[in-house]
């Protein structure tokens, strides 16, 4: 009875056993795989982190322009509408639709008979006037010889000086009208009153023409030298007139987008008086366009040159950083770790910032990298040519 009872103890304990056998070995493959995978990853975060790459730059003393923007829109110098001083058909037309004419070029021309036959009759007329005045100064000189021989009476040689007076005010009048008829004949032929660029022709050979009427035969505008028409707000106009007075002041036109430098020229004038709709003055500038690259009604962006600030602190813009307390850049120590500087900027353009506050002349700042950096970071500065050349292809 013994041995049988003592026979389900025996397989209790073995299966213990062979449970505690099992957790033990569980255990070491947990240590042998997991703890042994695992110990890698923790030595990792225990060495130090790599040297970030990112570009530099010097904080430098230079001089700073300083300009106004704004928008403008391209008007011609000169714009004609060219029309016909007398009536008459068309009978030519000598230029071609956009075609660059010079001054004195002939663009049209009017049938001229009317007008010789008129300069004709005038000329014939003074003519026969001149003839009748000759006979009377002729006579004139008899009645003077006569009268002083007393064979003729003082009447008659009066009379005959009042002949001699009134045809000769009849030939200057004579005069008149031959020039005249001259000029009305010389209408005939319309001439370019400017250099500049042709429209599309308004009237065609064949038809009539009026001295009074509006239409014109054709518009001509000047291209070289063009203006442009821009404004700026009333608060810049002291600004304005100050640069004015101490000379010339450049002003630069670019694509619309601001993207591409079309043209450099200087302001010409600025407007007697504020717009008070808008609040902005208006202000034309003028530019050689040798190029033709400005045309009239093109929009453009200016540049307006009002102050240039004399070795003021400057930065590349991209370094300037925006956070929640404000404007800040990375300066890159001795010791290559970067440390987060607030700044004020006081002016920004052409790429550049002018720096008012937290910055020194020397010092090297972080210009692209940025978004991997936190203060204290170790980094590996490049300056902008190589990190320029990285990239290119």
């Amino acid at each position: 009875m013994a041995s049988a009872g003592s026979s389900p103890h025996r397989s209790r304990w073995w299966l213990w056993l062979i449970l505690a056998a099992l957790v033990v070995g569980a255990f070491g493959v947990w240590r042998l795989y997991f703890a042994g995978a695992l110990a890698p990853e923790t030595a990792a975060s225990a060495a130090p982190s790599p040297a970030v790459p990112v570009t530099v730059d010097e904080v430098r003393d230079a001089d700073f322009p300083v300009y106004l923007t704004g928008l403008g829109v391209v008007e011609p110098y000169d714009t004609v509408t060219v029309s016909s001083r007398v009536d008459g058909e068309i009978t030519k037309v000598d230029f071609k639709q956009g075609q660059m004419v010079k001054e004195g070029d002939v663009l049209a021309e009017i049938d001229p008979r009317p007008y010789q036959a008129a300069l004709d009759q005038a000329v014939a007329k003074k003519a026969a006037d001149d003839a009748t005045l000759k006979n009377a100064q002729l006579n004139l000189q008899r009645y003077t010889t006569l009268s002083k021989e007393d064979f003729s009476s003082k009447q008659q040689l009066d009379a005959q000086q009042a002949t001699v007076d009134q045809l000769t005010a009849q030939i200057k009048g004579d005069q008149a009208a031959v020039d005249n008829a001259q000029t009305e004949l010389s209408y005939t032929t319309i001439r370019s009153p400017l250099s500049g660029k042709t429209s599309f022709r308004l009237v065609d050979p064949g038809n009539i023409v009026h001295a009074t009427a509006t239409t014109g035969i054709v518009t001509i505008v000047k291209l070289q030298p063009i203006s442009v028409v821009f404004t700026a707000p009333e608060e810049d106009v002291p600004r304005i007139n100050k640069a004015l007075a101490a000379g010339t002041v450049p002003v630069t036109a670019w694509s619309s987008d601001g993207l591409t430098k079309l043209s450099d020229g200087h302001l010409a004038l600025v407007n007697n008086s504020v717009d008070e709709g808008s609040g902005d003055i208006r202000m034309k500038a003028t530019f050689a366009n040798t190029d033709n690259a400005l045309w009239p009604g093109l929009s453009v962006s200016t540049r307006l040159l009002v102050d240039t600030l004399k070795q003021a602190l400057v930065v590349p813009q991209d370094a300037v950083q925006r956070g929640p307390n404000g404007l800040y850049a990375y300066v890159v120590g001795d010791d290559k770790k970067v440390a987060m500087r607030d700044i004020k900027v006081a002016q920004e353009g052409d790429g550049l910032s002018v720096i008012s506050q937290g910055l020194k002349a020397g010092e090297t700042v972080v210009t692209e990298g940025q978004y991997r950096l936190r203060d204290g970071a170790v980094v590996a500065p490049n300056p902008p040519a190589a990190a320029a050349a990285a990239k290119a292809p």
